[in-house]
């Protein structure tokens, strides 16, 4: 439990609240815990590739509609 922060600047990412159980080997989290937590770019059809919204660090992907209820994303 607590939050989990960017790994090279500490700047405060997801809430465990928001963490669940995925098939993916990666924690996934259904939201950001701040709006300006990350940073997005559109990758590819159905995925942001996500960095820092502090220091720009490379955190992984946003994978529209992918979440645990209809319409959520998976960080």
């Amino acid at each position: 439990p607590g939050i989990y922060v960017c790994a090279k600047c500490g700047h405060e990412l997801f809430s465990s609240r928001a963490k669940y159980e995925h098939s993916s080997p990666w924690p996934a989290f259904t939201e950001t815990i701040h709006e300006d937590s990350v940073a997005k770019r559109k990758e590819r059809p159905g995925a942001l590739k996500v960095s820092c919204g502090k220091c720009g660090n490379g955190l992984g992907h946003e994978f529209l509609n992918d979440g645990p209820k209809r319409g959520q994303s998976r960080f």
